[in-house]
């Protein structure tokens, strides 16, 4: 396209040349896969842009500093599994990681709702894990994204709680439960996003330890990030109006800024957002497009860390219920309060399928606190991580949903990454965005 066929698009788009900054990606969302996304692109040689809506990367990464003690303390993302593209990403930024041993300190299981004793859980653990693995390797298509076959096979879009009575799995569901917090309902869940949750890295890190950063500092990568894309990066901005038709060679962008409006022209997109129709809001979605976001549905995660005075050290009280299938809390409710690396400070984890106001989840988190040992907590950091682990049904599941939404892969120059692509955990984000880069790299 010549200069001037430019100049005049642009004028008809009520642009001038002047207003436009050039990128050949632009991000959306500076989360775990956004930023991910942003910092290997430039690797590549490619200039991008990253709009992130909060003043800071890193979405659900959250890390609060104790100036008492000089600590740090992460509760939101906490762990990783021992995958390359996880020692290749911190190690880039000079992040040091260490390996968390299993098991971990104490544990006693409460009913918070009453402050009572729960009995421990009953079944060979053990051998209900071993035939859980095994279902997990009949799917090894699960292992990156939703690339399903037609037709999708039956099991996977059960209820977990069936495929759990189908497959004698029982004695695994107390654990399952324990590492795939924020999902919601466990038990209507489709079993795919259990397996893509639960999958057979988590089993192995179950095993083996996870990893951590040294310092238990997560959000240090994500300041690295900001440190060297700096300039590349709109904070506090959000889309107004996109474009991805009108121009043979260029998407437009109008986002909103501190600074005012800024437009942007861009050969390709990266949408790594939660693809939500009420997060599209500036996007010029399609009918197609409109009809698969559409679909999706969520639940809602909070965590919170809060001063405690009272509780033994160490312990950590797990949330169960005598009189529940599993013994599994009734939701909305409290997951776990944990002591952290900081006396007296805890992490408090909370669910639910719908979302809950901050006032309405510090008051559950503290009547739960209560009847652990009648004191009120002092809340220090607070997070709201909604929407969280998106969803369809088991009918659209089976009816292609996975197909269609992989056809939008590089459609209208655009291509989507994050959690509702693949799972709700850092390690497979990155994985997987790993893979579209290349993806992306083939199609220049």
């Amino acid at each position: 396209m010549h200069v001037g066929t430019v100049v005049s698009l642009l004028a008809c788009l009520g642009l001038s040349s002047a207003q436009v900054i050039t990128r050949d990606v632009t991000v959306i969302g500076g989360g775990s896969a956004g930023t991910y996304a942003a910092v290997n692109l430039r690797e590549r040689n490619r200039t991008v842009a990253v709009i992130e809506k909060s003043g800071r990367l890193g979405g659900h990464t959250d890390t609060y500093f104790d100036a008492a003690t000089g600590t740090h303390v992460d509760f939101g993302v906490l762990f990783y599994e021992n995958l390359t593209v996880v020692h290749d990403y911190f190690s880039h930024f000079g992040i040091p990681l260490t390996t968390v041993p299993p098991g971990g300190g104490e544990a006693q299981r409460i009913d918070l709702r009453y402050g009572t004793p729960v009995d421990a859980s009953q079944g060979n653990v053990t051998d209900a894990l071993s035939r859980y693995a095994a279902q997990l390797l009949q799917y090894p298509y699960l292992a990156v994204g939703f690339d399903l076959p037609d037709p999708v096979p039956e099991d996977l879009t059960l209820p977990f709680g069936e495929f759990v009575q189908k497959h004698d799995l029982g004695a695994v569901v107390d654990v399952i439960f324990s590492y795939g917090q924020g999902v919601g309902d466990l038990l209507q869940l489709p079993t795919i996003y259990v397996m893509k949750y639960i999958s057979l890295e988590v089993l192995d890190a179950m095993q083996n330890g996870f990893l951590q950063t040294t310092n238990h500092n997560n959000g240090a990568l994500y300041v690295g990030a900001a440190e060297q894309l700096a300039a590349d990066i709109f904070f506090n901005s959000t889309v107004v109006s996109m474009d991805r038709d009108s121009d043979p060679e260029w998407v437009h962008i109008e986002i909103k800024t501190p600074d005012g409006r800024q437009n942007i022209r861009t050969k390709q997109v990266i949408s790594a957002i939660p693809p939500t129709l009420d997060n599209l809001d500036g996007y010029d979605l399609d009918e197609v497009e409109q009809g698969l976001f559409g679909l999706f549905s969520s639940s809602s995660y909070y965590t919170a860390l809060a001063r405690i005075d009272g509780l033994p050290a160490e312990v950590t009280a797990i949330n169960r219920a005598n009189d529940t299938e599993y013994n599994l809390p009734p939701l909305p409710g409290v997951y776990v309060v944990t002591p952290t690396a900081v006396p007296g400070l805890y992490s408090i984890l909370y669910g639910s399928e719908d979302f809950i106001s901050e006032h309405n989840v510090k008051d559950a988190m503290s009547q739960a606190v209560q009847h652990l040992n009648g004191s009120n907590p002092e809340y220090m950091a607070y997070e709201a991580h909604a929407p969280f682990e998106l969803r369809v049904s088991p009918d659209d599941i089976a009816n292609g949903f996975y197909q269609d939404l992989n056809a939008l892969q590089g459609r209208r120059r655009t291509y989507y990454t994050g959690a509702a692509f693949d799972a709700h955990d850092s390690s497979r984000i990155w994985r997987f965005t790993e893979t579209l880069l290349q993806r992306m790299q083939v199609k220049q």
